[in-house]
Order: structure tokens, then sequence, then C-alpha cells
């Protein structure tokens, strides 16, 4: 919980500063393929490519895959400390990437160095080969999904809040990305179902079911990569099986990089990275760390619960 509140509060001080500058010049566009050839359209096709102008005059389009690649990353939220230590981590498309690690490891600093919340200061970090300082801000973050543990809702009927990740998509679409993050059920049970006005940041739910319609939301945003805060620590047993079925479901295929909370439900990454200090002291799959004996170890051996 403390990581999740620490994440949100750093993202929301980001947004009371002063407007961002923005040097990128690579856009996200829809786009087909035609004869084995990427080519940019005007129609929602599901599928997108990096529109990179080159000073030839030429232009290249890069397939939108989810490969995300730090390269010997540092960063400190000040100049003067630094709080990440030669990040390299290599991100595949479809793998699942976790970060373990106590309050303060860096978790959620990587993270908002993906979302360019904050540059760098030294190292690269490319997104389908290219250096994410390319590509604009806004065609970025439009193409990573993130689920938090704090879910932030607006008045407007459910659909709306739905429709928020994708304002193309169809009311179809909505219920079909409901029905996928569990969320359809309990969602027809409402007042007027779909057409429910929430207040209040949608007070008058559950929060299960506020995170249910978060990760719907994702869902209809259809991201190839997503982040997710999976901590469910506030949620009843019941609602918590559905919420980690709709996180499952969502993150197949796709990019991942989860921010673990309970050590229990990391088993199934592809790669563990262990945090200390900044700095990853340990990487591997489940099997790999807990053969080690090392602090990966430890930590599940000896509790269930990072804050």
């Amino acid at each position: 919980m403390v990581t999740a509140l620490a994440g949100a509060e750093r993202i929301f001080a980001f947004m009371e500063e002063e407007p961002e500058t923005d040097e990128g010049y690579v856009t996200l566009v829809n786009a087909k393929e035609i004869d084995g050839k990427i080519t940019e359209t005007s129609e929602y096709t599901g599928a997108w490519a990096w529109k990179h102008p080159h000073h030839d005059g030429t232009t290249t389009f890069t397939k939108l895959e989810g490969r995300v690649v730090l390269d010997h990353v540092d960063f400190g939220y000040v100049p003067e400390k630094t709080v990440l230590h030669d990040i390299t981590l290599y991100a595949e498309p479809g793998q699942k990437i976790t970060f373990v690690g106590a309050t303060g490891a860096g978790k959620t600093t990587i993270t908002n160095l993906i979302n360019r919340f904050y540059d760098i200061a030294d190292g690269k970090i490319r997104y389908d080969g290219i250096n994410i300082n390319k590509i604009k801000k806004a065609d970025l973050r439009r193409s990573l999904g993130v689920v938090l543990q704090d879910v932030n809702l607006f008045t407007g009927t459910v659909m709306e809040n739905l429709r928020y990740g994708n304002p193309d998509a169809t009311d179809e679409d909505c219920i079909a990305a409901a029905k996928l993050a569990n969320a359809d059920s309990f969602i027809q049970m409402l007042p007027q179902g779909y057409d429910t006005v929430l207040k209040g940041d949608g007070s008058g739910l559950s929060q299960g079911q506020r995170q249910l319609i978060s990760i719907a939301r994702a869902a209809v945003s259809n991201p190839p990569v997503m982040i997710l805060d999976e901590a469910t620590s506030s949620i009843d047993t019941h609602t918590e099986s559905l919420v980690q079925d709709g996180m499952d479901k969502l993150m197949k295929g796709r990019t991942v990089f989860v921010i673990a909370h309970r050590l229990s439900t990391v088993q199934n990454s592809d790669v563990i990275m262990v945090l200390d200090h900044g700095k990853i002291i340990e990487r591997g799959n489940h099997d790999k760390l807990i053969d080690q004996k090392g602090t990966y170890y430890s930590l599940y051996t000896g509790a269930f619960e990072l804050e």
C-alpha cells in the first residue's frame, strides 16, 4: 500500500508541475501491413506502428511490438542523489517482468521512467529499438496501459469510464473488455447497468469493483505494454481472486511490468528482478531464484507481503 501511494503521489506531483517540454518527433499511428510492408492508415486497425521521420526526408515505420530495453540507466529525482544505479533489463514482447523489493527499492521509479514522467541521468531506454527521448510523450504513454491500486474514476456513466481508455471504442468493445476483466456481472446488477452514473470517484462501489473497472478500462485501450501495481491487500478474498484473474487475462500476450507486493503472485513471471537500494541484486525466474537461496529465497520463505 505504501509503495502504491508513493507512486501515486509522485505522479500527481508531476502533474502539478509546469507543462512539459517535448522534443519528441516519433509518433504512434494506426497501421496495416500490405505485402509485408507496414503502412499508415487513418482507420482504427488494432495494430500500431512508430512513424519515424528522418533528417534526409524519408520516413520509416516500425511495428509496435512492446520490446523495452533499459541500458545501464542511472537516475535521481535530484542531481545530487542517485536512486537507481546501472539498471539494465531486456523485456521481450509478451514477457512478464516482475519487480520485487522493499519500499524505496526503486520498483515504481523504473516504471515512471518507462512512462517518461522523468528523464534519466545516464544510459538509454529503448522502445522497439527507438530511444524513448525521440518519441512524443503523449504517443509513448498512449501505448502503455497502467493499472494502479489507487483507482481514479470520474463522474459519468460506467460506459463513459470504460471508454476513457479508448474514445473510439464501441459499446460492444467496452462490454467485451468488462467481461474479460470479470466486471460485467456486477455492472449488470447496478441500477442502470452500464448507464449507471458514477459519482465521487465511484464512491458507491467497493474497492474491488473499482479495480475491476480499472482493469476493464485498460483492456479497452488494448495497449501492447502494461504496468501493473498488483496490490490487492484491501480487497476481500473472493473479489481478490476475480481481480487477479482479470489481471491475468489482461496480461496475456502483452509485455507486462509488475510491481509486486505479494510474492505468492509472482511465480509465473518470466523474469523476477530483486531490487535493493536502487540496484538489481538478483534476477531470474522463481525456480532459479529459489535454488540460489539468496535474497528472494529469504523474502519468499520468510514473508509474503511487501509494503
